[in-house]
């Protein structure tokens, strides 16, 4: 996969609720599909449905250990994404710092008049 169309692949399972939900959950560590799949009001192949475009994305990892198929965060993805983010940040903070400049330059120049 290109670096295109992985941060591709990170926003579209990112874009979706259930999927966000399911990766809070991952935070606190190693779950089950099974338990993955508790909290929602939807049925074991839609869960794992989500599962596989979050697996695509890169942003989990699913294991086996024996009947149980425990499900683990993985951070690489994110931090591709939000390295992608800081640069926009940076373009943004930086026009902002020169909007602040000339509303400075403007106010001064005011009290002079």
């Amino acid at each position: 996969m290109t670096p295109s169309e992985r941060l591709d692949a990170t926003f579209t399972a990112l874009a979706d609720p259930t999927r966000r939900a399911i990766l809070a959950r991952l935070m606190t560590g190693e779950v089950s599909v099974m338990e993955l799949a508790e909290p929602f009001a939807m049925s074991q192949p839609a869960i794992s449905k989500h599962l596989k475009v979050l697996e695509r994305a890169g942003l989990i990892s699913r294991g086996r250990d024996a009947q149980r198929r425990p499900c683990r965060i993985e951070g690489e993805a994110l931090a591709e994404v939000t390295g992608w983010l800081d640069e926009y940040r940076k373009v943004w903070e930086g026009n902002y710092k020169r909007l602040d400049a000339l509303l400075a330059d403007l106010q001064a120049n005011q009290g002079k008049a």
